[in-house]
């Protein structure tokens, strides 16, 4: 029997009671049983020396992850692995998850008879995490792998629920409860209450590889690249914890790095009971200050028909890239620059970052694009849309926001460069989305720098998760118009501080 008939097929042995809730392995519906767990083949000799195995799926997805088009359970097999793969809901928060999944483990943990070693991908090392601090799973597994976990929150998911593009996101599905929890802010709240509990050792690998220019992790990570190396869909940086081991930092997107033939050989030598592990624990760094650097302009709505947005080039740019984010495959899109050039062919691919799942993007990218006002037109039956453009630019470095703790913003400028903004100019827009009483609220300040004030501190407000996006514009000092967007989130305690 080959390899892959032994993925579709299920040892038939789990008649015990105790395991009422397996599955015959590799069936059931496509998106997996909530609950279910599965136990894979065998190996030809059980090493006593090799933890079994239990794979974590991550958001938007479900156990069959780790063996449709994924050698990852062939490669564990032929290495002499027992292993057990959980379906978890896959739009679950990680409580719901992680309370479901400390269930599972002590079943398989019983199952085994022996400690377990945890390998989730994404939000599915978020969920691991969960299980073991929060709900009692830490005497049944020895350490946690996890593969591009976003273990300090996402800034697509802050995209997600930004005032632009929340409304995309939850025409398309993309608003649930795991990616309101994958707001860097809620992450802040999330960490603060589960790494000073910490006592199980994790190892962590990250992705630095999204593809070119088209491909259905580009935009991802062009949008994260001003927060750092990623993967497409989450950063290098937030992949990591202070107290983690960070095994490797490899050329993998977020989708190849839970392929077994990219990354199992990185990670075997920690799947053996005798692998001794040095970590510290409740060491979380806690930061005063967040700076967010500002290379993007976005605006998004819904129209029937056709319609217009327009935007700013300032002097100086070496790298323009027009994302146009759909529900629909065949818009008509028409750029025109200020001395009436125009473009009407951009490249067409599906999302595939989780947060705008089933999307489609349309993007072009020009080098050293005019200054001036730019136009887009777009027609379409009907189309819900975002409008994503991003800047290479020397201006992106002197538009740095900083949030403090007390909730202060200010947008510095670097005052020894000539490409900064005249501070004269500048006027901004923070809209704040949250929820109160379960409804979703917008509230809106705008502040007009003119008298130089270079911070301005957002009245007290509620404990929750806010999302906060800031529109920019002004002149630079050489006197051209310029607009970004910035867009964050933050967790407010009970005393009207900010998690950080």
């Amino acid at each position: 029997m080959n390899r892959r008939l032994g993925v579709i097929l299920m040892i038939m042995t789990l008649i015990s009671p105790i395991h009422v809730n397996a599955g015959k392995f590799g069936q059931g519906d496509s998106s997996g049983t909530p609950g279910q767990w599965y136990e894979g083949l065998p190996p030809s000799y059980v090493d006593p020396s090799k933890s079994p195995i239990v794979f974590i799926h991550g958001l938007n997805s479900s156990s069959h992850t780790w063996w449709q088009e994924n050698d990852m359970y062939d490669t564990a097999l032929e290495n002499g692995f027992e292993t057990a793969f959980v379906d978890l809901y896959p739009t679950g928060d990680m409580w719901n998850n992680g309370k479901l999944l400390a269930d599972k483990l002590e079943e398989i943990y019983h199952h085994f008879g022996e400690k377990l070693v945890i390998v989730g991908h994404s939000k599915g090392g978020i969920d691991a995490q969960s299980a073991l601090v929060h709900y009692g799973a830490s005497p049944y597994v020895d350490r946690i792998i996890s593969l591009s976990s976003p273990h300090k929150g996402s800034e697509l998911a802050d995209l997600a629920y930004s005032s632009w593009a929340g409304w995309l996101a939850d025409i398309i599905g993309g608003k649930n409860d795991a990616t309101y929890s994958l707001q860097t802010g809620y992450m802040d709240y999330y960490r603060q209450q589960t790494d000073p509990h910490a006592s199980t050792p994790m190892y962590t690998l990250s992705g630095t590889n999204w593809g070119s220019f088209g491909s259905s992790l580009y935009w991802g990570g062009l949008y994260l690249s001003s927060y750092g190396a990623s993967d497409g869909a989450v950063t290098v940086a937030s992949s990591n914890l202070p107290y983690s081991t960070e095994l490797q930092v490899g050329d993998w997107n977020h989708s190849e790095i839970r392929q077994g033939s990219s990354t199992f050989g990185h990670f075997s030598d920690y799947l053996y009971e005798t692998t001794e592990d040095s970590q510290a624990f409740g060491t979380a760094d806690t930061v005063s200050t967040n700076h967010h650097l500002s290379d993007s302009f976005i605006r998004g709505g819904h129209y029937s028909g056709s319609t217009q947005e327009t935007f700013y080039v300032e002097e100086n740019v070496d790298k323009l890239t027009i994302n146009w984010l759909s529900d629909q495959k065949n818009t008509t899109l028409e750029l025109a620059s200020p001395d009436g050039q125009r473009w009407n062919k951009f490249t067409s691919k599906t999302d595939e970052t989780s947060f705008f799942e089933g999307s489609y993007h349309h993007s072009l990218t020009l080098d050293n694009p005019n200054s001036g006002k730019w136009q887009i037109k777009a027609g379409s039956i009907s189309e819900n849309y975002l409008l994503a453009v991003q800047y290479e630019s020397l201006l992106n470095t002197a538009l740095t926001l900083e949030l403090d703790q007390g909730l202060n913003i200010s947008i510095p400028t670097l005052n020894h460069t000539p490409y900064g903004p005249d501070r004269k100019t500048m006027k901004s827009t923070i809209t704040m989305e949250y929820y109160n009483n379960g409804k979703q609220t917008s509230r809106k300040i705008k502040w007009d720098d003119l008298d130089g004030t270079p911070s301005r501190k957002l009245s007290k407000l509620g404990e929750g998760v806010y999302n906060l996006t800031i529109d920019l514009n002004g002149k630079t000092k050489q006197n051209k118009d310029f607009n970004r967007t910035i867009i964050t989130s933050v967790y407010i305690d009970n005393n009207g501080k900010v998690l950080k």
